[in-house]
């Protein structure tokens, strides 16, 4: 039985149907969705804006954009000598010596909204997010606050997670800094091209001048340049002149829209673009200017006066005792002294060497040095290297003997040759003097047996004249806490050390001298006078540091001996300097009897100058300069000789220097000897009669103007002996039968490539010459 649907009861019922949505009813719902989801988006960003807020700190700033140039200055605190800096160029000021140009003229073109914003762009962000996700080129829409923070903390990582953190950063660094602080750390932040990094460095790089002094026109131009540098700068060729000049016109019509300018600057300033000087393009390092700041770093760190990373990026102000006048003046006298100056072809033969040093007898200022070629060429300085001293070690030893109760009038055995112990010690062509020479006389003609004869009738003698040595002011080999540098090297303990076996260094030779014109008072030989941090304050001030070494009465009388070699022995080509002099010849001789090294050092009251030649590694013979027949190189002294000898090319090389040096300075006298006489070690050295004083030299001429001596002062701090310059390849030697005779090493050549402004090797190369002055003749010229 088939079942049968049941209808309701009643009349059919019919549905309604649902009224159709109108498009606008559709549209509104979607809204109400997105506005949901806007709220619920708005939130859940707000909520993760707000953890990374409080996840991602402010990062330490990166090092080498905090960093600041040091500079470094000549004697009056106003010249510039150099700069120190690591990676980056940079000078940093105050926002209130920076024109209103520039930042009216970058906030222009990098971030209109600069004034008004929060740190950060969101329109920008969201514009170069779907930029970037489009695959186009990737946009940066960073404001100045964020390039700052870019740059300061971060780095230059194209992510988005970089640009993320960046905006937090950005957002933290608004809550603390204002917007003038922000402006005017991106200023002396941001890397201009050339180099430079801040606007400071970056008006020097391209218009020579300090940036308080930037017009509208280059104040635009570095603007322009700031946003790509290889792109915009004018030097970068034809291209980059015109990419330049479309955007130099964007920035100015960006200013005038801005109301920062008028409409009348803009069209006057788009007529044309500034002037670009031309700026020296050489390296600060060149000449001897690197030696320079080698030697001023070398201080500041031994003195503990800053370390490595505050000279390089500390911003200091370092005043140094170097006169650029004297610089400049012995450096002349150099060229025009020089043996192989002025020959056909030739700027001079690479293989001779000259060091030569001036100090202020007063204070120890190194005024002034040469310190052989180039920097750029070479790092050894040679006046810091030295080489073997020859016989200007024989004013120390009439200090010893005088000390140990010699008189000027005692006698010496001056006949040649003479045997002491076994080994035979001759004078220059194996004169005679007679067998009772004074030590005036001895000193005066540079007689090598009465030398030897001086230092043998000493107990312990060799000892004393090292120690006369360290009590004028040359460091032993063991070091010292004083010098340029700190050591010697080849002091030897027998009767040879009085013939100059010693490797000493012309700077302090110079300061030995320097002390027997200060009355026996040694100073410290310095560099640096002041040094102010980049807040200002003065952390280090140079004071006087003398020390009382010699009896002023032993040093008149050895004035008054080396007085003698002026006025009549073998450094008189001093006598054209023309106002009372002393100073003492020395010439050293290798085992072929050529010279090795030659010298004269002399001083007056004022100054004292030593200057020093040799030959490629230090220990070649100078004679072999000379080409095969002829003596172009080697014209004849006024005494009729030549050669290499002390009184010849290193005596004419002093009196120009010192010409130039003194002129304009007082003529002062030097005080009359005080004849010391104490009672001598042993008899057989006979008493003479002094001689009667000769007149004092007349100047050749009234001096006008010139270089003025200020005092400056002697540092400071006691330091740990650094003997840096003591050598490091040993050498053979030829003992003296009395004494065994040390080895000691010699130095080694650095190679370098590129110079830097660091402490470069100043010791002379290794050589494999035997030391000379330990045997017979060893300085056998005057």
């Amino acid at each position: 039985m088939t079942a049968k649907k049941r209808r309701a009861i009643g009349p059919a019922q019919k549905r309604r149907p649902k009224p159709r949505r109108t498009p606008r009813q559709r549209l509104a719902k979607v809204a109400k969705i997105v506005a949901i989801l806007g709220v619920v988006g708005a939130l859940v960003l707000a909520g993760v804006v707000v953890v990374l807020y409080q996840a991602i700190s402010i990062p330490t700033p990166n090092s080498a954009f905090q960093a600041q140039t040091t500079f470094v200055y000549y004697q009056d605190g106003k010249q510039e000598l150099g700069t120190y800096y690591e990676d980056q160029n940079r000078e940093s000021i105050p926002l209130a010596e920076m024109p209103d140009t520039i930042q009216d003229a970058v906030v222009a073109a990098e971030n209109q909204t600069f004034w008004t914003d929060k740190g950060i762009d969101p329109k920008g962000i969201l514009r170069a997010l779907f930029s970037n996700a489009r695959g186009n080129a990737r946009q940066g829409a960073s404001t100045i606050t964020q390039q700052y923070v870019k740059i300061l903390y971060l780095t230059s990582e194209q992510s988005y997670k970089r640009k993320i953190k960046e905006a937090i950063v950005s957002l933290k660094i608004q809550q603390q800094l204002s917007k003038k602080e922000v402006l005017e750390g991106y200023l002396n932040t941001i890397y201009f091209g050339r180099g430079a990094y801040g606007i400071q460095a970056a008006s020097e790089a391209y218009f020579d001048h300090p940036a308080s002094e930037l017009n509208l026109r280059e104040s635009a131009v570095l603007a322009t340049v700031l946003n790509n540098p290889q792109q915009y700068d004018p030097a970068n060729g034809k291209e980059a002149k015109e990419d330049l000049k479309g955007r130099y016109e964007y920035v100015l019509d960006s200013m005038e829209k801005m109301g920062t300018i008028t409409a009348d600057q803009r069209d006057t300033a788009l007529k044309r673009l500034p002037k670009f000087p031309k700026i020296a393009a050489q390296s600060q390092f060149g000449g001897q200017k690197g030696h320079m700041l080698a030697l001023v770093k070398k201080e500041l760190l031994a003195r503990g006066i800053a370390s490595e990373e505050e000279i390089d990026g500390g911003g200091l102000r370092i005043t140094t005792t170097f006169d650029p006048q004297v610089m400049s003046e012995i450096q002349a006298s150099v060229d025009e002294q020089r043996p192989d100056a002025g020959m056909p072809g030739e700027a001079g033969n690479a293989d001779l060497h000259i060091g030569a040093a001036t100090v202020d007898t007063r204070t120890g200022a190194l005024l002034g040095f040469y310190g052989g070629q180039d920097y750029l060429d070479s790092q050894i300085n040679w006046a810091v290297a030295g080489g073997m001293a020859g016989s200007t070690m024989k004013a120390a030893t009439d200090v010893a003997a005088i000390r140990d109760g010699f008189s000027l009038n005692d006698t010496f055995e001056g006949n040649s040759p003479i045997d002491i112990a076994g080994t035979e010690f001759e004078n220059q062509g194996d004169e005679d003097y007679g067998s009772a020479v004074s030590m005036i006389t001895a000193t005066e003609n540079s007689v090598n047996t009465a030398f030897v004869d001086m230092v043998d009738s000493m107990d312990d003698g060799p000892q004393k004249v090292i120690q006369a040595a360290e009590d004028l002011g040359i460091p032993g080999n063991d070091g010292a806490s004083w010098g340029i540098p700190r050591a010697s090297s080849d002091l030897q303990d027998n009767v040879g050390v009085t013939l100059g076996t010693a490797q000493v260094s012309p700077i302090n030779m110079a300061n030995a001298y320097a002390t027997l014109a200060n009355g026996g008072s040694r100073n410290e030989v310095h560099v640096v006078q002041k040094v102010v941090n980049k807040e200002g304050e003065t952390i280090y001030e140079a004071q006087p540091r003398s020390k009382r070494t010699v009896d002023e009465d032993i040093t008149s009388d050895v004035t008054y001996a080396l007085e003698q070699v002026v006025q009549s022995g073998s450094g008189s080509e001093a006598l054209a300097l023309g106002r009372p002099a002393a100073g003492k010849t020395g010439t050293a001789t290798n085992d072929d009897g050529g010279v090795s090294s030659s010298w004269f050092v002399g001083f007056t009251p004022q100054v004292s100058t030593a200057v020093m030649y040799v030959r490629g590694k230090g220990r070649e013979s100078l004679d072999e300069l000379r080409p095969d027949g002829a003596d172009l190189w080697l014209p004849t002294s006024s005494d009729g000789r030549s050669g290499y000898f002390g009184g010849n090319y290193p005596a004419k090389t002093w009196t120009s220097i010192m010409g130039k040096v003194m002129e304009g300075m007082e003529v002062e006298d030097f005080p009359e000897p005080a004849y010391v006489d104490g009672d001598a070690p042993e008899d057989g050295h006979e008493y003479v009669p002094p001689p009667p004083p000769p007149p004092k030299p007349s100047p050749t001429k009234k001096p006008t103007g010139g270089v003025t001596i200020t005092p400056t002062e002697t540092p400071s701090p006691t330091e740990t002996p650094s003997p840096t310059e003591t050598p490091t390849t040993p050498v053979p030697t030829t003992p003296v039968p009395t004494t065994p005779v040390p080895t000691t090493p010699v130095p080694t050549t650095p190679v370098p490539t590129t110079p830097v402004p660091t402490t470069p090797t100043e010791t002379p190369p290794p050589t494999t010459t035997p030391r000379q002055a330990a045997r017979p003749g060893a300085d056998v010229r005057p």
